[in-house]
């Protein structure tokens, strides 16, 4: 997975995508950011900062006040690739995030999808 093209990309320039697809199923753009948020440790205010400045995605992850630390437990498919066997870490943080967006728009509950 050599795709490091999105890692310069802002996340401004994704996240409109994430709510997009979250709303055609039925779900809303404050579940999606409640990910963001229990994924990254960012809060609100932070998230707006990191929209406004079109921060990248290399930037947005390295920065992230604290990454989960129930992400061991994303596991499955996303854009053909097992998260759980992505080598490069940056990648895997950005494809953990595809996974739960994606598993947002399939119906999971909240719950279940901070793996509680």
């Amino acid at each position: 997975m050599k795709n490091t093209k999105i890692f310069k990309m802002p996340f401004a320039s994704v996240y409109p995508h994430y709510i997009v697809k979250a709303e055609k199923k039925g779900r809303s753009k404050e579940e999606v950011d409640s990910i963001i948020y229990w994924l990254t440790g960012y809060n609100k205010q932070e998230l707006e900062i990191i929209l406004t400045n079109k921060t990248d995605f290399e930037t947005f992850f390295n920065k992230a006040p604290q990454i989960n630390p129930n992400v061991s437990k994303i596991t499955g498919v996303i854009c053909g690739y097992r998260v759980e066997e992505i080598e490069d870490k940056l990648m895997q943080q950005i494809r953990y995030l595809d996974k739960l967006i994606d598993e947002l728009a399939k119906g999971k509950a909240i719950d279940k999808i901070f793996r509680k």
